[in-house]
């Protein structure tokens, strides 16, 4: 598979992530959504450990594979997502813990760091701090005229805390059943 396919197809689970987020938000938001969510299980723990995980994946083959050198905020969002897959897959394997206490604050900076970052791609003008080597208005991919990698990133930081989000509600209700 090519670079251009690779970059493609992860733009193309990017905006599955977009989706799974916005689905995730819904059910929240409604009360037939919620009861939706509390059929599923673990599965928005699993599903958000596989988002993560899939995003590593993805940076990892942008630049060791691809030879796309990150920028200085492309290593503050590895900084936020690798962690991030690690604690997912972690709770997933040991289930009961208080998993949001530790992925939200993780997915919630990674997202701010990655909008950060994609606005400095639409508007390179304003400057940063990067280095001009690896300069962080700069678009290593750019597909269906919008997505690129820090938008990808934001993508999968969103989905992650949608589905955490999802996961510690249902736990939360779980727990309230338990008790009553």
């Amino acid at each position: 598979m090519s670079v251009n396919q690779m970059a493609t197809f992860l733009s193309l689970l990017a905006l599955v992530a977009v989706a799974i987020s916005l689905a995730t938000g819904i059910s929240l938001a409604t009360a037939t959504g919620r009861s939706r969510l509390a059929t599923l299980g673990g599965a928005p723990l699993r599903l958000a450990a596989a988002v993560a995980t899939t995003s590593v994946a993805g940076s990892l083959y942008f630049s060791e594979v691809a030879g796309f050198r990150p920028c200085e905020l492309c290593w503050y969002q590895r900084i936020a997502m690798y962690p991030l897959a690690l604690i997912l897959l972690v709770a997933v394997a040991r289930p009961g813990s208080d998993v949001a206490r530790f992925a939200l604050p993780l997915s919630i900076g990674g997202a701010a760091v990655s909008i950060y970052h994609y606005q400095l791609q639409l508007f390179p003008d304003q400057g940063s701090s990067c280095e001009p080597g690896a300069s962080c208005a700069f678009r290593w991919v750019h597909k269906f005229g919008f997505i690129s990698i820090p938008l990808m990133a934001l993508a999968g930081f969103t989905a992650v805390t949608a589905l955490v989000v999802a996961h510690a509600r249902q736990t939360t209700a779980n727990l309230q059943e338990t008790t009553q």
